[in-house]
């Protein structure tokens, strides 16, 4: 059994990238913690999990029954009810780090934490397991190892593809502003700025159909040694999968 820490803004983390890794990793025995900057619990973002808002696109933006229900689940957990704060974090107490997605605002503060720079910067010294998924990429790539570079300087890795994220933002921007639009760049764009060579940036394709326990097939990832990294919510239950086989056979 390995121990996880799952790290979460304060607000607005996505309900599927949090829950489903949650729930794969606890149904095959590890151990998850949750980290927040105060030790107070997390909460998703209200429209990811409701689709109040989005209008006629919610059925196709908000997440899908698996998602719900595995954030109903973990939001009912001892574990998610008892965060521990970012200071707490570090590779000397757990096994792995996983950094979860979102978009909207609330994301900011975690996206631009400095502890949290430091924490991941520690995982990837170790050689430990982080992974990625969404615009949780965005801050892998942010933290910086001794030289001085990203932490993917020199890796292979995936994120939220900039058509997906300016699609997003074009079907809903008439009624929700920026609501899509994290910050005016791209996270494409910015973690491409990030790694050795523009083209270690994997965009996998183009899909609009989410993965499930029974088809992770639909789901896109991408390994390098011991990071893994995806794309949307649609890839949570094979990112889940690979992060659980990663731990139990750490030479595979």
């Amino acid at each position: 059994m390995a121990g996880v820490v799952i790290v979460l803004p304060e607000r607005d983390v996505d309900p599927t990238e949090t829950g489903v890794p949650w729930r794969v990793l606890t149904g095959r025995g590890h151990e998850v913690v949750f980290a927040t900057p105060d030790g107070r619990p997390a909460e998703a973002d209200p429209r990811m999990v409701t689709g109040e808002g989005l209008g006629l696109f919610a059925p196709l933006l908000k997440a899908d029954r698996n998602g719900r229900g595995a954030h109903d689940a973990m939001i009912a957990s001892d574990a998610f009810r008892r965060p521990i704060p970012y200071g707490d974090v570090g590779a000397d107490a757990f096994d792995a780090l996983l950094l979860p997605g979102g978009h909207a605002k609330g994301m900011r503060p975690y996206l631009e934490s400095e502890r949290l720079f430091d924490a991941i910067a520690g995982f990837f010294a170790r050689e430990k397991p982080v992974a990625a998924i969404c615009h949780g990429v965005l801050l892998a790539a942010r933290a910086r190892g001794k030289a001085g570079k990203s932490v993917l300087h020199g890796r292979k890795t995936t994120g939220l593809p900039r058509l997906m994220e300016l699609g997003a933002w074009a079907l809903t921007g008439l009624y929700l502003g920026d609501y899509y639009r994290t910050y005016r760049q791209t996270v494409e764009d910015e973690v491409r700025g990030l790694l050795a060579r523009p083209e270690d940036f994997i965009r996998g394709p183009l899909s609009l159909a989410r993965d499930a326990p029974g088809r992770l097939e639909r789901g896109f990832t991408v390994r390098d040694g011991s990071y893994l990294s995806a794309r949307w919510p649609g890839d949570a239950h094979r990112f889940a999968d690979e992060l659980a086989s990663m731990l139990e056979r750490p030479n595979a």
